[in-house]
C-alpha cells in the first residue's frame, strides 16, 4: 500500500497544507515563507527520499515562530497518518552526519511514544531569516505530533547554517532507516505487540 498522507490545518495563525510520500524519491516543493526553512526542508525531504509537498501562509508579521511550530506538528500528523500501524518497519532509525566542520547525530524510535532530546547549541541567533531557537521548536512538534522519540545532538561544529543543515539532513536519513521494511518483522517491532 501506498504510504502517503495529506493532512491540512487552519487556525488564527497559521494555515498549513503538507503532502507527505514516505516511499519517495526526494522531491521537495516547499513554500514556508521563510526562504531558510524552505532550504532546511527541502535538504531533509532529498536526503530522507521523502516526497514533500508543504505550503503554509503564516503571521510572518509577528515573526516565523508560528509557522515552523505549526509545519512540525502537521508534518508529523502526516508522518503518523503515512505510516498507519507500522507493520513490517524496522522501527529505529539512526544517522552520524558531517557538514564540513559540523558533525551531528540523530537517533529515532517510531514509538507512538513523544520525546524530544535536543543537544544542540548555535552560536548565532539567526540562520538567514529564520531564528535557530526554532529548529528545536520544530522537532518538538513532529515528536508529540507523531508519537515519536528523537535525539539529536550536535557532536562538533561552529557554524549555525551548517549546524541546522546536519541536523535536517541527519533526521531524514534517519527516518528514512526506520520506515524501511525489514522481511523478518511480520507484525509491529514490539514486545507488546503494538506501537
Amino acid at each position: 500500500m501506498p504510504r502517503k498522507a495529506e493532512v491540512s490545518r487552519k487556525t488564527k495563525e497559521t494555515d498549513i497544507n503538507i503532502c507527505l510520500d514516505i516511499d519517495g524519491c526526494g522531491k521537495g516543493n516547499i513554500d514556508t515563507g521563510v526562504g531558510f526553512f524552505n532550504h532546511m526542508l527541502n535538504g531533509m525531504a532529498r536526503h530522507g527520499f521523502l516526497d514533500l509537498d508543504v505550503k503554509i501562509k503564516g503571521d510572518l508579521d509577528v515573526d516565523d515562530h508560528h509557522t515552523i511550530e505549526d509545519c512540525g506538528i502537521v508534518l508529523g500528523q502526516a508522518i503518523s497518518k503515512a505510516l498507519g500501524g507500522k507493520a513490517g518497519i524496522k522501527r529505529f532509525g539512526s544517522c552520524i552526519l558531517p557538514m564540513d566542520e559540523t558533525l551531528v547525530l540523530c537517533a529515532v524510535d517510531l514509538s507512538g511514544r513523544p520525546y524530544l532530546n535536543f543537544d544542540v547549541t548555535f552560536p548565532t541567533e539567526m540562520s538567514g531569516d529564520m531564528h535557530n531557537e526554532m529548529v528545536k521548536e520544530f522537532f518538538y512538534a513532529i515528536s508529540y505530533s507523531a508519537g515519536m522519540n528523537i535525539h539529536i545532538k550536535l557532536l562538533d561544529g561552529g557554524n549555525s547554517h551548517h549546524i541546522a543543515e546536519a541536523v535536517f539532513k541527519a533526521f531524514g536519513r534517519a527516518l528514512d532507516e526506520a520506515v524501511k521494511y525489514d522481511e523478518r518483522i511480520s507484525d509491529v517491532l514490539s514486545t507488546k505487540g503494538t506501537l
